[in-house]
């Protein structure tokens, strides 16, 4: 049985990506690039058909997730034509992330492809020796092999010279090809801008604790106050005369007393684009408005939760069996996973579902924090597209206020469209 004219190109992403970050940005961190995977993707099969003179049969993408668990652009990539992704995992050790089963998933790949004729031509990216065998096995079976590299930002070679010596032809990705998809996040060179701030994050970030948080937190800080006073040997009336104390808060200073605390309405005067400066220390924000029980008092109801929020319906209970097959079939073809798309997302829904929409007046009393079954129903959700894993090492709290923060801009448009009058 012969070949089939076609051609396959398997790509190692971890070695794709973190050579470009290396020709652009300097270091192989991928975090230090933008990717725009669907002009990608285009490269490479308009690449791999011009030099093999075969049709692409398809594109195999390999790289790894923490536990498997597909990341948004891993979203993106496996609903586009003639791409499968294939996962392997993500394991952090001292510190640094390694990728575990790519290697062999290719290898794999690789010799199943070539035994069953299924192409005439591979395309390998990669860099790794650990797939000469496969290369070889490849060959052996009939299958011309194309070896392309990335240009190496030091001029030497990135990839395995056995591997390089054994491939039938070879080619280098250079720098003009590989900025055609892939920018430097920095300015300066060739890159793109960093992504514009977005006010709704720095909004929630900056809206005051509710009543009773401020209250704890500025009794916890006047009690450190007076034990470091006395520790000193001058005793709590020196608290008293200090310095007003700093609640360990994401920097967010704590009042004497409680009173003068914003209102639901002055709260809803945070959304308007440019009106709040984010706080001084982002980064090391306390996660506000979490759905834990112990960060906000919540009295009444069996649960802790106040009556005015407890007849709010969660979307599991406004959705059907239909609607719940329309909205997975949604979140696996069009949903990219931004934070802030999947919070847009599930507000979307949850509004076009409600019977009453005064149940969106009762949320919106209560900005920025969302009622604790919604809040902890809108992270279960998120967590499906592998924004939230379970190690607390991965949870990446900026996440969280994206998702928030989405869920709140749909909400005010929508609301706004609903009451704007007719013929706006």
């Amino acid at each position: 049985m012969e070949h089939v004219d076609r051609c396959v190109v398997l790509v190692d992403a971890g070695y794709l990506l973190g050579a470009a970050a290396s020709l652009l940005a300097g270091e192989p961190a991928r975090s230090r690039i933008t990717v725009d995977h669907t002009a990608l993707i285009q490269g490479l099969r308009e690449l791999a058909e011009a030099d093999t003179a075969r049709p692409l049969l398809r594109i195999y993408w390999f790289d790894g997730a923490p536990d498997r668990v597909p990341q948004p652009e891993h979203r993106r990539l496996r609903v586009m034509p003639r791409v499968t992704v294939r996962l392997g995992a993500l394991t952090r050790s001292d510190g640094r992330w390694a990728q575990k089963g790519v290697d062999a998933a290719m290898h794999a790949e690789l010799t199943e492809l070539a035994r069953n004729r299924a192409c005439s031509d591979v395309v390998l990216v990669t860099g790794d020796g650990d797939l000469l065998p496969g290369l070889m096995s490849a060959k052996e079976h009939g299958v011309a092999v194309h070896l392309w590299a990335v240009q190496a930002a030091d001029g030497d070679y990135n990839q395995s010279e056995d591997l390089v010596a054994e491939a039938d032809e070879r080619r280098v990705l250079d720098r003009t090809w590989i900025t055609r998809a892939v920018r430097a996040k920095e300015f300066g060179g060739i890159c793109a801008p960093p992504p514009a701030p977005r006010p709704e994050i720095a909004a929630i970030l900056s809206a005051p604790l509710p009543e009773s948080a401020l209250a704890a937190s500025a009794e916890r800080a006047a009690e450190a106050a007076a034990a470091a006073a006395a520790v000193r040997g001058a005793g709590p009336a020196a608290a008293e005369n200090g310095a007003a104390p700093v609640a360990e808060r994401g920097g967010v200073p704590a009042p004497a007393t409680a009173k003068g605390v914003p209102t639901p309405k002055d709260l809803a005067g945070l959304r308007g684009p440019g009106t709040v400066q984010p706080p001084a220390h982002p980064g090391g924000a306390t996660l506000r408005w979490s759905s834990d029980k112990g960060w906000v008092e919540r009295p009444g109801g069996p649960l802790g939760e106040p009556p005015e929020t407890a007849s709010l319906p969660t979307l599991a209970q406004l959705t059907s069996a239909e609607q719940r097959w329309a909205d997975r079939e949604e979140d696996i073809t069009t949903v990219g996973g931004d934070p802030f798309e999947v919070g847009q997302v599930f507000a979307r829904r949850w509004m076009e579902r409600l019977p009453e929409q005064v149940h969106v007046h009762k949320l919106s009393t209560m900005y920025p924090r969302i009622p604790h079954r919604i809040d902890g129903e809108l992270l279960r959700y998120a967590a499906r597209f592998g924004l939230l894993a379970h190690k607390d090492d991965q949870i990446d709290e900026h996440d969280r206020y994206a998702i928030r923060a989405g869920f709140w801009r749909e909400i005010d448009v929508r609301a706004a469209a609903e009451h704007a009058p007719a013929g706006e």
